[in-house]
């Protein structure tokens, strides 16, 4: 028998030797999996997004049905929609689930804010945050290299002409994950039903953000001061919004008061809209 067909022989038998073993193993060793977290998972966005808290939408849904102390109503992206057939599937009883998209506090663009220096290195905030904080004069502000846009698995962040990220509020799912990359914590996650919002992050005194940016928040405390529902309050030289009291507002009293405009209402897509239908009727 000639040496090549000798090994064909040896490599066929190792072969069929290792398939015998492994496929024993796999009865041996198979492990039965709950075919409730297989249709518990076929519910869930997909997102892989990590806001539930675990490491992915199959990590919640083995979550989510093995254990009974793990809620419902977790999945930020799917809202409310979701939480109820989760709930429905497990059992469980879903809390109210409230939309929240992501906002930016920094109006900082380019024209408005100072520059520390300038900086080629890797376009990326994380990267730039390494070197003296960023090349932005104010330490708090948003970098602009889109790191947020990135790492939004819905699309729903862009860089806008004037250097900073704009939100598409309709793709905007609130899972969270550009306020977790951002290195300044610029970007906040806010009910979606807000009605006013501030766009600055810094917590300098007056005098110094003044110095730096033309559209930062400079702590006077007006805004808080004509809030006739303590919906506004001061911490760290910046106002600090409870959402629930501000609802009841009607006239938003806080904004034409702030002298940089950091503070504004919010106007959403749905407001827009009918704002435009009656202007061109």
């Amino acid at each position: 028998m000639s040496t090549s067909v000798l090994i064909l022989v040896v490599m066929s038998a190792l072969g069929i030797a290792f398939g015998f073993i492994l496929a024993y193993a796999n009865k041996k060793f198979k492990v039965e999996v709950n075919p409730l977290i297989h249709l518990v998972e076929d519910v869930l966005p997909k997102g892989q997004c990590g806001a539930c808290g675990y490491a992915g939408c199959q990590a919640y849904a083995e979550a989510v049905v093995m254990d009974p102390d793990v809620p419902p109503d977790l999945c930020v992206v799917g809202k409310q929609a979701v939480a109820e057939a989760v709930a429905e599937l497990t059992g469980k009883k879903a809390a109210a689930v409230e939309p929240r998209v992501a906002r930016i506090m920094c109006s900082g663009s380019a024209d408005k804010a100072q520059r520390g220096y300038e900086y080629n290195g890797v376009q990326d905030c994380a990267a730039a945050a390494l070197l003296f904080g960023g090349p932005k004069g104010c330490q708090y502000g948003c970098l602009g290299f889109g790191t947020c846009v990135k790492n939004c698995p819905f699309g729903a962040l862009s860089m806008g002409e004037n250097g900073l990220p704009v939100v598409d509020e309709e793709k905007c799912t609130g899972c969270g994950k550009c306020q977790s990359v951002c290195p300044k914590q610029v970007i906040a996650m806010v009910p979606l039903a807000a009605r006013v919002h501030v766009y600055c992050n810094s917590r300098d005194k007056g005098a110094d953000v003044r110095k730096l940016c033309a559209s930062g928040c400079l702590g006077c405390g007006l805004c808080a001061r004509q809030c006739p529902y303590g919906a506004i309050e001061m911490k760290n030289n910046l106002p600090v919004i409870d959402h629930a009291k501000c609802a009841a507002c009607l006239e938003a009293k806080c904004v034409p008061k702030c002298p940089t405009k950091a503070i504004a209402a919010i106007v959403s897509p749905a407001q827009r809209e009918l704002v435009e239908s009656v202007a061109g009727a």
